[in-house]
């Protein structure tokens, strides 16, 4: 297979990874989206689907009804998706296909790296969501441990600590986050979803707040921290899902206490108006706010 791939251009070979890339993330790929995605014509396109065949046939089957290619049981990988660029490339609208890893800068360093999840378990949940089918999953809870649950998911965020699924979870009847390295198994179920388990029924997800952060009260010279932030006089306005602010607040170590009581702990950011967590989930994890 790879002497096949060397004797191809680069430019089919993002063709191919493309098909690639959209049987295993989203279960199936029909010749007009590499059309539109690369502006090929239906022949050559068609040659691209023999070209890919040909390397991997039980890759994919065509499925007549919806003149599209979908993703068999037995499918495996004919390209090496790193981890990190399939986040990144999703988490922006999806890249070009090939994801080669970074390689590191000498001059240029990233201290803090998320752990990945397994990309077999990221794949799976990218095309529950994409194809709206809620699934069976082995998941590991801090406060319950190991389980068998059935959820619907509808997205996938980066937290700023770790990668997580926002999904309906049936057990409990709400949608909640799901910690995406803590998955054992993720098995699609042939189910349609309750109207109740969309996304659009997610209101902590779709409701967005505003907070209101000016430079912590103890900090001396507080305009170093206002140019660190790009303030407008005084003050940064982020506006951000309900179900993620407390995400926030706690990667940006914003001081969420009444009084702004937080010394020496880290804090550079107070929350100006901490009565816009009313109602937010996940208000334990902003640094110092009570309820």
């Amino acid at each position: 297979m790879e002497n096949e791939l060397d004797s191809m251009n680069h430019g089919q070979k993002e063709r191919l990874a493309f098909i690639d890339f959209s049987l295993q993330y989203f279960g199936h790929v029909a010749r007009t989206d590499l059309i539109q995605r690369f502006k090929t014509g239906l022949a050559a396109s068609t040659r691209d689907f023999s070209a890919y065949k040909a390397l991997a046939p039980n890759n994919l089957i065509l499925v007549h009804q919806t003149k599209s290619y979908h993703r068999t049981k037995d499918f495996k990988p004919v390209f090496k998706h790193d981890p990190e660029v399939i986040l990144t490339s999703l988490s922006r609208g999806f890249g070009n296909g090939i994801s080669n890893g970074v390689q590191p800068s000498e001059q240029c360093f990233d201290a803090v790296r998320l752990i990945h999840p397994d990309q077999n378990i990221i794949a799976a949940l990218m095309r529950a969501i994409h194809i709206k089918q809620p699934i069976e999953c082995g998941y590991v809870s801090i406060s319950s441990g190991e389980s068998t649950r059935v959820i619907v998911p509808h997205a996938i965020v980066n937290n700023g600590h770790r990668w997580h699924v926002r999904a309906y979870d049936r057990k409990h009847q709400s949608f909640r986050d799901f910690v995406c390295t803590r998955f054992t198994f993720v098995t699609p179920l042939a189910q349609d979803i309750n109207t109740l388990e969309s996304r659009k029924f997610d209101g902590q997800w779709n409701n967005q707040i505003e907070l209101v952060l000016v430079a912590h009260p103890s900090i001396k010279y507080p305009k170093a921290i206002e140019l660190d932030y790009a303030m407008v006089e005084g003050k940064l306005r982020v506006k951000v899902r309900s179900a993620l602010a407390a995400y926030l607040l706690r990667q940006w170590q914003v001081d969420c206490s009444q009084g702004h009581k937080f010394r020496g702990q880290g804090c550079q950011l107070a929350l100006a108006n901490l009565e816009v967590l009313n109602g937010v989930e996940n208000t334990p994890l902003a640094p110092g706010y009570k309820t």
